[in-house]
């Protein structure tokens, strides 16, 4: 099966050797988007809430450039330096996304690129329509 890197401008240019994602079929792959602002490449600044913004709006701009969006994620991983932080997740997604939510894992982890206190990651299925359940 071919698959097809995926770019967006309007999302964080990736700071290491990966795609932002990669479409392969009706998947679509997300990589880790951390709090990283694609107009300057720097770190968001405010409170984690704000952060965990920048990661959404992130995530939002790679599955609009692939073709789909947000409601389109069935599988998010979420890793965080500090579990106290895990009822704003909770929140800030409320405001993102709708019932059904998407499966997720939370993960506390000891560090994430450039000190950042989030990263999450996603698996999006572009047509959900030709699957039934």
């Amino acid at each position: 099966m071919a698959h097809e890197p995926i770019h967006s401008n309007h999302a964080p240019n990736p700071v290491g050797a990966y795609s932002q994602a990669i479409k392969a079929g009706p998947t679509v792959y997300l990589s880790g988007q951390i709090p990283l602002d694609p107009a300057t490449g720097k770190l968001v600044e405010g409170s984690f809430e704000q952060q965990l913004s920048r990661v959404f709006d992130n995530l939002e701009a790679v599955t609009e450039q692939a073709g789909g969006a947000l409601e389109h994620i069935v599988k998010l991983n979420v890793y965080l330096t500090d579990l106290a932080n895990y009822p704003k997740v909770n929140s800030v997604m409320e405001t993102y996304f709708e019932t059904p939510f998407p499966a997720r894992a939370v993960v506390q982890v000891v560090a994430l690129p450039m000190g950042v206190p989030v990263e999450i990651d996603g698996i999006m299925v572009l047509d959900l329509t030709d699957y039934s359940y």
